[in-house]
């Protein structure tokens, strides 16, 4: 029987948990066991099985995960996670509007790589400095949902997730 598990739990949010979070989800597990990573959707259907086109774009950085289900985040998602890393504005706003307790601790990946202190405090103090609860999230802040797309476009997504969880990574 293990102990207490006590890494931070940050949430991978996407709208349907099957691109976007799901890649971001996928290379934090691969680069990392200081935290556990959670995949999940605003609006998603659940249990499916990640698609093809998410398979081969996380197969293009040498990566898989033949596991994955779609998940919808729950109340209990958003109340046990230290972090809530969405991928566009929208996910912010529906995680204020639907699990308000947990906006303090929500907030888009690029702006949590470009403003996330490093450094010996605890993930959830560090989160708390940023103020997010009420912050502005600019539109610009999404990474766009290649859902829908060609391989290439799922590919890109792959590579702008995998450049900003090199900057988020070592923040965690």
């Amino acid at each position: 029987m293990t102990g207490f598990d006590s890494r931070p739990i940050v949430v991978m949010l996407c709208t349907g948990n099957a691109a976007r979070s799901v890649m971001a989800t996928v290379i934090g597990r691969d680069r990392t066991d200081e935290v556990r990573f959670v995949g999940a959707g605003t609006h998603s259907i659940e249990g499916l099985p990640m698609s093809g086109r998410t398979r081969r774009a996380l197969e293009s950085l040498g990566l898989a995960d033949s596991s994955h289900r779609s998940h919808q985040l729950t109340a209990a998602d958003a109340q046990g996670a230290d972090l809530i890393v969405a991928f566009a504005p929208e996910h912010v706003d529906y995680v204020r509007r639907v699990h308000p307790e947990a906006a303090a601790r929500t907030a888009t990946i690029k702006r949590l790589a470009a403003e996330l202190k490093a450094g010996p405090e605890p993930l959830a103090q560090r989160v708390a400095a940023l103020n997010l609860a009420d912050a502005k999230v600019p539109r610009d802040e999404e990474v766009v949902d290649p859902g829908g797309g060609e391989d290439y476009e799922f590919t890109a997504c792959v590579r702008e997730i995998d450049a900003l969880m090199d900057q988020l990574l070592p923040l965690l």
